[in-house]
């Protein structure tokens, strides 16, 4: 019988490829990260791992596979079984970024402390593309998105529509040079924002731009407030910064964007979550995003 500890301390190894991370990761010693591969490969009775540099053998990769696939879906019936026990401790994992966040879940948060004591609110600040990745593998229960698709294995509702605007320099002035032509403040390409940026700009006409690259929508409101360009941004970003002092330019040329939350595709959620669920509709509903 092959110990879950085991392949837990296996699938971190063959993805950090080092025996000191893995420790680190899983707060153990590196000593005991040794045993556990040993043990594994005395149960299986296959060499899994080559060392110094870590790769996987052949039998390593194929064990890794399954692994994987078997931790997740415990992972998986954990959180619905919590769900089914009406889960009265504990944690409930939120997945969004930090600007949602701060507009959105502030509220509905205080008052699910106020009738949920016990159970703790994890929030992990992502973007869209990770709180997809980390509901799949139920890291998350909930995961706040724009422009999610109905799929498997999620579940998308919409909230609200999201509108965008220009943060910034004016970006249609008529005296834009070759040597000052305006630049755009977007975030990396790794973001789904930036996928919906992108394939809107040429609606906006501009003959040439230079592009600067941020980490976050907050930085590129600090970076636009600074004079350092126009950030591209949704509207509702806006609401959290005070005594912003640049032009705001609505982008009608850009469509909206659908903004709402995911769960799994037939994820069982508990009393406390749909409760949650439903005070941050309320909020979205009664907020003016715009």
């Amino acid at each position: 019988m092959l110990d879950l500890n085991w392949l837990k301390t296996f699938v971190t190894l063959a993805e950090v490829k080092h025996f000191g991370k893995t420790a680190a990761e899983l707060h153990m010693t590196q000593p005991n990260v040794s045993l556990h591969i040993k043990q594994l490969e005395q149960n299986t009775k296959a060499k899994l791992i080559e060392r110094n540099p870590v790769l996987l053998t052949p039998a390593g990769k194929r064990l890794l596979k399954s692994a994987k696939m078997m931790l997740g879906e415990l992972q998986i019936c954990q959180a619905d079984l919590n769900a089914i026990n009406e889960l009265t401790q504990g944690t409930l994992s939120i997945a969004a970024s930090d600007i949602v966040s701060r507009l959105l879940l502030i509220h509905p948060f205080q008052r699910f402390k106020n009738d949920y004591p016990g159970i703790d609110l994890a929030l992990f600040n992502t973007t869209s593309a990770q709180a997809v990745e980390l509901v799949k593998s139920a890291r998350a229960d909930i995961g706040f998105v724009i422009a999610q698709k109905e799929s498997q294995p999620l579940h998308f509702t919409a909230l609200t529509q999201i509108q965008w605007c220009a943060f910034g320099d004016d970006l249609f002035a008529s005296d834009w040079g070759e040597q000052d032509k305006p630049t755009l403040i977007l975030l990396g390409h790794d973001t789904r924002t930036r996928e919906l940026i992108d394939a809107s700009l040429p609606k906006l006409a501009l003959p040439k731009y230079r592009v600067m690259e941020v980490g976050s929508v907050e930085a590129q409101i600090d970076w636009a407030q600074a004079g350092f360009g126009t950030a591209i941004v949704p509207d509702f970003s806006l609401h959290t910064k005070a005594a912003l002092t640049r032009t705001v330019t609505h982008l009608e040329a850009f469509p909206a964007t659908d903004f709402g939350y995911i769960v799994r595709q037939n994820q069982v959620l508990s009393k406390a979550a749909k409760q949650l669920l439903g005070w941050v509709e309320e909020y979205a509903q009664s907020t003016d995003w715009h």
